[in-house]
């Protein structure tokens, strides 16, 4: 088995697990050869090993492009065989559809994968959210959001969302995102209001979402047969071109090198989901340094927060976990474990520090 099949199958199997048997399905596929030959949409991977396809996620580019020719109407037979387009999926025309999809758009589909994906999964959101509050409540100051790896910048919108944190409301009961989760253990302590003084995010290769090529091309990453989580998204959407933030391109280090200062009258907060395994190290050891100088900068009237929603790389099978330092005490908290795309949340609440 060559390695661009065994990071088909393994993708596959990581969909499966996350509650996308159609995704699933649809690489399986790929990886027995039912779509066809696919050497050609691979070939910037020829002779690496499967961890280069799964560090570059190539198994979801090929997803995200079949996805793609549905939602922008270039594949009409195979977008009747998508759950989130048609009542039902008829497996036994679902494979040859996608084969001759790949086939009649092939530059199409070879140019989508040159990119990697992009999510922002909104759902990620619901498990910042209870950090966000806990800074507010402990500071009482507005916050001023800064991301790294935003994507679309849609969580720097956070507060803009309605939420069911373990039995409590908070937020905006109107808004077309409302996120709940299987939530294990007790609902946050505090959920005071919240000020959102500034939005700020950088991104390698960020998205503006008023554009709607742009908009297409993020809902192509969702998992087709996870209507609840496109729909947040397309909500997410509609929230994002209504509420300003800067969002720049630009390399984390030298962002948060320049941005990180503490500013007095507001709790500056720094926020990341999911993307810290992706620097290199030497941004890595870089946003660490402009995080230490923030800190150490930091005062009663001027904190600074680190908020973040990582792979835990220290326990077996690297759950996420949310972590949060608050300056200038830099208690470190371990709030919670969650899932990738929030669909649950182990609260472990914000007394006990971080192991």
């Amino acid at each position: 088995m060559d390695a661009t099949n065994q990071a088909l199958r393994w993708q596959a199997d990581q969909c499966d697990a996350l509650g996308s048997p159609f995704s699933g399905t649809l690489l399986r596929a790929a990886a027995d050869g039912e779509l066809g030959p696919l050497d050609d949409l691979f070939a910037a991977w020829a002779g690496r090993e499967p961890a280069s396809h799964i560090r570059d996620a190539t198994p979801l580019r090929l997803l995200g492009a079949l996805h793609h020719l549905t939602l922008t109407g270039a594949a009409p037979v195979l977008a009747g065989l998508y759950p989130d387009q048609a009542p039902g999926t008829d497996w036994t025309a679902l494979i040859p559809a996608a084969r001759s999809a790949l086939e009649t758009h092939r530059a199409q589909v070879a140019d989508f994968m040159t990119s990697p994906p992009q999510t922002n999964e909104v759902g990620r959101s619901l498990c910042l959210a209870p950090g966000f509050l806990i800074i507010a409540a402990r500071t009482g100051l507005p916050l001023s959001l800064q991301e790294i790896g935003a994507s679309a910048g849609l969580n720097l919108r956070w507060d803009r969302y309605g939420y069911d944190l373990g039995g409590r409301r908070w937020g905006d009961a109107a808004s077309p995102v409302q996120l709940s989760a299987n939530w294990r253990g007790a609902a946050p302590a505090r959920t005071p209001p919240v000020t959102v003084a500034a939005r700020a995010a950088c991104d390698q290769a960020p998205l503006d979402v008023n554009d709607e090529a742009t908009a297409l091309r993020l809902q192509s990453y969702v998992w087709a047969d996870q209507p609840a989580r496109l729909a947040r998204l397309r909500g997410a959407i509609a929230i994002a071109r209504t509420t300003p933030a800067d969002l720049v391109k630009a390399d984390a280090a030298v962002w948060t090198e320049s941005r990180l200062a503490p500013v007095e009258g507001v709790a500056s907060v720094l926020f990341h989901s999911v993307m810290w395994q992706y620097m290199p190290q030497a941004t890595q050891n870089a946003v660490s340094a402009a995080i230490d100088a923030a800190a150490s900068a930091a005062t009663a009237s001027a904190p600074f927060a680190w908020l973040r929603m990582e792979p835990d790389l220290s326990r077996e099978g690297f759950p996420m976990a949310v972590r949060l330092t608050l300056w200038p005490d830099g208690q470190t908290l371990h709030l919670a474990n969650v899932h990738p795309h929030g669909a649950w949340v182990d609260w472990l609440g914000d007394r006990a520090p971080a192991p």
